[in-house]
């Protein structure tokens, strides 16, 4: 018998760099050892040498009960393995209502591990519904961070939390160790904006950026990150577009305080004048996908690692969401489960980033902010054996062949310069490069560590 269940070969990507010629080896769901060169006898031998072999993706950000009866964590996990993507942190904002206390949350535990084919972590909020209380029930039932908004997206389910509610949130939370993620967006300012532009007519392709601005954004990052500072939490930015907002960040973090930054891949890789002008209300994201300028200096700031880590902001909305020649009656979002990883690591190509930048920012960060890295995020010996193999394949993404609940994409025809051609979850294939080959209900929920 061997002493291996799994035993994959090829050009291993960790955070700290790359061994070419690498292997791990896999036993009872776990990385058991690891080398290079000639690799141990396994049950199981995966051969991709001259291929990329890294840990599973984390997605910390995705949104797969937004509509009632159409996509949900099952048919989103799918999407997930084809993506590369063996954690799905999903967003409590769920249809018709967001998981702000402890039943719903066992509910949509219990949904997670009946039909998911990868591993599910779940945010909590708190609403005026169920009330600050409820964060207690919240906490022991295993969320593995807070989500708030400074702006109200759909009444009841996305709701804004004012200053001095998110203020006594950000305090309780706090002692838990806990990240307070908090959409950044100006209320008043927005809503200012659309009502002016809307009365003139000004409804076109463009003007949901124009009515968007800068300011809305960093205004609200800032509030943010001064409430972190006031309470003591952990204070997190969820989608930040603006290289103003990575220079609040930074202030922060030099203060002493526990601020952290995401970025979407969306923001990296589409710009306005191009991708915006071309494919209209499909590339609608809060925030709006900002001019190439803005985008070029997000970049300086991912070269400097200064981002947390960067996510899809994944939502399946069906076309019939984005088709209204008033952009601001779109829905905003996308699907981005499957476009995560190959868009991320091409982009890090093109501006002569190392693979391990995608590691640390796919991989290693994401298990830290979620407290999940006691078992995910590496392929170091005694972690979850979540593997993913790219091969180096140049290729226009197609999205009419996704697992995803809708066939669109904001990336349609984008060339990336890998392809996903496997996805293993705890040591068990979930994807084969064409189709899921594990069973719904593979998956499991995860619980952080004690901070």
């Amino acid at each position: 018998m061997s002493d291996f269940d799994l035993v994959v070969r090829g050009n291993v990507v960790e955070a700290h760099g790359v061994v070419e010629d690498g292997w791990v080896a896999v036993r009872e769901g776990r990385i058991a050892a690891r080398g290079t060169g000639a690799a141990p006898a396994a049950r199981d031998t995966v051969d991709a040498r001259g291929q990329w072999v890294m840990p599973g993706v984390i997605d910390g950000q995705v949104h797969s009960g937004s509509q009632r009866n159409q996509e949900g964590l099952g048919w989103a996990s799918r999407a997930a393995a084809a993506g590369g993507v063996t954690v799905m942190v999903d967003m409590p904002y769920d249809d018709p209502e967001p998981v702000a206390q402890r039943a719903q949350l066992d509910a949509k535990i219990a949904q997670a591990e009946r039909d998911c084919h990868v591993d599910v972590a779940l945010f909590g909020t708190l609403n005026a519904t169920h009330g600050l209380q409820a964060a207690a029930g919240l906490i022991e039932g295993g969320v593995c961070a807070f989500k708030f908004s400074t702006f109200e997206a759909t009444p009841g389910r996305f709701p804004r939390v004012a200053e001095d509610d998110l203020h006594e949130a950000f305090r309780l939370i706090a002692p838990t160790g806990l990240a307070c993620g908090v959409h950044n967006q100006m209320q008043e300012l927005t809503r200012k904006n659309i009502a002016r532009m809307t009365e003139a007519g000004d409804t076109g392709w463009d003007a949901f950026l124009r009515a968007h601005t800068p300011l809305i954004e960093n205004l609200a990052t800032g509030i943010i990150y001064e409430i972190g500072a006031q309470t003591g939490a952990r204070a997190h930015a969820v989608h930040v577009s603006t290289s103003r907002g990575f220079e609040l960040c930074n202030m922060y973090r030099r203060a002493g305080h526990r601020a952290s930054i995401e970025t979407c891949v969306q923001y990296l890789m589409l710009n306005h004048e191009e991708h915006t002008r071309r494919f209209g209300a499909k590339t609608k994201h809060y925030p709006p996908i900002r001019p190439k300028a803005e985008v070029d200096l997000l970049w300086t700031h991912m070269a400097r690692d200064e981002c947390t880590f960067v996510s899809s902001d994944h939502v399946s909305w069906g076309l019939e969401r984005k088709q209204d020649p008033n952009v601001f009656r779109n829905a905003s979002g996308g699907p981005g489960l499957e476009t995560l990883l190959p868009a991320f690591w091409t982009g890090c190509e093109e501006h002569g980033i190392a693979p391990a930048m995608v590691v640390r920012q796919l991989c290693r960060n994401p298990a830290r902010h979620f407290l999940l890295d006691d078992r995910k995020g590496s392929l170091a010996v005694g972690h979850d054996a979540d593997i993913v193999i790219l091969a180096p394949e140049r290729h226009a993404f197609d999205p009419s062949g996704s697992l995803s609940a809708v066939q669109w994409s904001a990336f349609e025809g984008r060339e990336f310069s890998v392809r996903v051609a496997g996805t293993w979850c705890r040591g068990q294939q979930v994807y084969d490069g064409k189709r899921i080959v594990n069973n719904k209900g593979d998956g499991r929920f995860l619980r952080p560590r004690v901070a």
